[in-house]
């Protein structure tokens, strides 16, 4: 099938290079001509493991090509799926819209004969009933031009996995229209493999984004709370999590206690689901949303203090080396990061901080341009009062205590992330902190 992906940040930059993997014609459309240069080139502009491979295959085998011109993708596709950004707008909690908006208005008086608009961007609820409309107004061929919504569901670190083999499928559609069956051809492959594929109205596909994204952030948000009345108790949060976990009706997923969530995602949308709720009226359903968002940001600061306890009571003048800078591993996304909101917290207490990170270093120049980097742990370790773990790389949970011996002043280590072996570095001589548990 021949379609077009406008956008190509993360969402649409891997939908494109996903789609072309199973052996679809895609062209990826964007106005920004310096990333469509570089995609052209066969270069990511951002890290998701595996997606250069698969971008550039699919470049010279000639199923993936990219271009700024609406023109040309409203002649070449026959669906058009729609992946730009909804960030948060300036100044309250709701999504901002003007991407979508400008691409549905731009696109749609282009499309002079049947064709398809699958939205996958994360939007409030009534956002595609009224994108329907304005393509009917909009469109030269009217009603051959359908809109369905399509929400994604990926998770940066496994956004291939995710898009090639995903949990669940979900359409948003009109009844009685195409949608359904040019998407059940799109994604053959997955359903063929037993994916569920789930058809419904557009409000309730828009709400299965947001709803599943408030209740990760629920859940999360729980856990921490947890490690907050286990700080006061003396218990351990990570007992607490296994133990609740074994319940197969909770799960042992996303209960992991530590620094909260961040990155670009789950923060603005269940923001925006609560401003969007209140316009509707149903305000209260999501109240408790706001301790949500409480929390997690709490647990920032309560690091802060944690590492200022474990320093002796004052950060002045210590050296603090923090390892990671992304908000997850497997990512070098540092949008609201809670590692490099510490990093700059602790750095305004008087801290000289050294920050090092495997794939995020550029990025979070750009954000904390007057933090210190490093270029490895050692480097970004050396002479240091206290260690961070902020981030849970796989480099940093597999790390010797022992290569650290004589790189370090003081063999203190605050972890973030509950993410190491407690014992090993206890029994290395190291005095570790960690969110939620007991001083060792």
């Amino acid at each position: 099938m021949r379609m077009a992906v406008f956008g190509t940040g993360y969402l649409g930059a891997t939908h494109a290079a996903c789609m072309a993997e199973l052996g679809h014609e895609v062209l990826g459309v964007d106005v920004d001509v310096k990333k469509i240069a570089r995609l052209r080139a066969g270069e990511v502009p951002f890290y998701e493991p595996g997606l250069t491979e698969l971008l550039q295959r699919n470049i010279e085998n000639g199923r993936l090509a990219f271009t700024t011109s609406y023109e040309e993708a409203a002649e070449f596709g026959d669906v058009h799926f729609l992946g730009v950004g909804t960030p948060q707008r300036r100044g309250d909690y709701g999504a901002d819209l003007k991407y979508v908006h400008a691409v549905i208005d731009t696109l749609a008086p282009l499309l002079t004969r049947p064709a398809l608009i699958a939205g996958k961007s994360t939007v409030p609820v009534g956002t595609a009933a009224a994108l329907a409309d304005r393509v009917q107004q909009l469109a030269p061929a009217g009603a051959d031009v359908e809109l369905a919504w399509n929400p994604e569901f990926l998770r940066e670190g496994f956004a291939i996995k995710d898009t090639l083999e995903p949990d669940r499928i979900v359409i948003g559609a009109r009844p009685g229209g195409r949608a359904e069956g040019i998407l059940r051809d799109i994604y053959a492959s997955a359903v063929q493999a037993g994916t569920p594929f789930l058809v419904m109205d557009y409000a309730t596909a828009e709400l299965v984004k947001v709803s599943a994204n408030a209740f990760l952030a629920t859940k999360i948000s729980f856990i921490n709370a947890m490690a907050e009345v286990c700080e006061a108790v003396g218990g351990d949060v990570t007992l607490l999590a296994d133990a609740i976990g074994y319940d197969n009706r909770i799960g042992r997923k996303f209960l992991n206690a530590g620094l909260g969530f961040g990155g670009g995602c789950l923060p603005k949308d269940i923001r925006a689901f609560m401003a969007r709720a209140g316009e509707l009226g149903a305000d209260q359903a999501l109240t408790f949303l706001r301790e949500v968002d409480s929390i997690n940001m709490r647990r920032r600061s309560r690091m802060v203090e944690l590492a200022t306890a474990a320093s002796g009571g004052s950060l002045l003048g210590k050296n603090i080396a923090v390892l990671g800078a992304a908000f997850k591993p497997d990512s070098d996304d540092v949008r609201d990061s809670p590692a490099l909101n510490v990093a700059g917290q602790m750095q305004l207490k008087g801290g000289n901080v050294s920050v090092y990170d495997p794939k995020a270093m550029d990025n979070a120049r750009k954000v904390f341009p007057t933090l210190e980097y490093a270029d490895a742990v050692t480097t970004a370790c050396e002479n240091a009062d206290i260690v961070l773990v902020l981030t849970e790389w796989r480099e940093f949970r597999d790390l010797d205590p022992d290569v650290l011996d004589g790189v370090v002043r003081n063999k203190v280590i605050a972890d973030g992330r509950n993410c190491l072996n407690a014992p090993k570095w206890v029994q290395a001589g190291w005095r570790y902190r960690a969110l939620g548990r007991s001083a060792s």
